[in-house]
C-alpha cells in the first residue's frame, strides 16, 4: 500500500513541445492551418462575392459593403497575422516622439540554431495568394472599364489598392527587412510603455 502511495505522488516530467517534434517527424506541411485558411478565405470570398453578388442581391449597396468588408478583413488578417506566422515578415507605420511617420519593414532572422517557424508549403501559399489576388482585381478593373460598369469601378480600385498595399509591404519586408521581429517589437513596446521624460 505504501508503494502505491509513493508512485502516485512521484514527480513526472512533462515534455512540452514534444508534439511539435512529432509533427515535424511526421512531415506535416502546414504548421498554422487556421492562419493559412484565413489567408485565403477572405480574399477568395471577396472575389467570389464580386463575381456572384448580382445573383444573390439586387442591391448595389449591400454588395459593395459586403465586398469592402471582406477586403478589409483580408487586409487586416494578412498584414497583422498571416504574414508574421506564415513567412516571418511584418510591416507597419510607426510614429516617433517628434510626430514623424516611419515605415518599418521587418523579417524574422532564422539562424542555424533556431528552428524555422514556417514551412515551404505555407510560404508558397502565402506568396501565391498575395501575388495572384491583385492580378485578379486588375483583370476585374479592365472588365469594368470595357463593360462600362462604372459603379463597380470604385470597388475594384479599392480591391486593387488593398491587395497591392499588402503585396508592396511584404516585398519591401522580403528585400529590406533585416531587423529581428522580437527585438524590434520589444523596442517598440518599450518606447510605448516608457516614453522619454523631458
Amino acid at each position: 500500500m505504501s508503494q502505491s502511495l509513493v508512485d502516485d505522488t512521484e514527480d513526472v516530467s512533462l515534455d512540452f513541445g514534444k508534439e511539435d517534434q512529432e509533427m515535424a517527424l511526421r512531415g506535416v506541411q502546414i504548421r498554422h492551418p487556421l492562419a493559412t485558411f484565413f489567408h485565403l478565405f477572405f480574399r477568395v470570398s471577396a472575389i467570389v462575392a464580386y463575381l456572384f453578388c448580382d445573383w444573390f442581391s439586387k442591391s448595389f449597396v449591400t454588395c459593395f459593403v459586403t465586398i469592402i468588408l471582406l477586403l478589409s478583413l483580408d487586409f487586416w488578417s494578412v498584414k497583422n497575422v498571416t504574414g508574421r506566422l506564415l513567412v516571418g515578415l511584418q510591416w507597419r507605420n510607426q510614429i516617433d516622439e517628434d510626430g514623424k511617420s516611419h515605415w518599418v519593414f521587418e523579417a524574422k532572422k532564422v539562424t542555424s540554431q533556431s528552428k524555422v517557424p514556417f514551412t515551404e508549403a505555407e510560404a508558397q501559399i502565402f506568396w501565391l495568394g498575395l501575388i495572384i489576388s491583385p492580378l485578379i482585381w486588375t483583370v476585374f478593373f479592365f472588365g469594368t472599364l470595357f463593360c462600362l460598369k462604372l459603379k463597380w469601378l470604385a470597388l475594384v480600385i479599392a480591391g486593387i489598392s488593398l491587395q497591392a498595399a499588402n503585396l508592396y509591404g511584404y516585398i519591401r519586408c522580403k528585400l529590406e527587412g533585416q531587423t529581428d521581429l522580437s527585438k524590434s517589437n520589444s523596442l517598440y513596446l518599450e518606447q510605448q510603455l516608457f516614453p522619454r521624460m523631458p
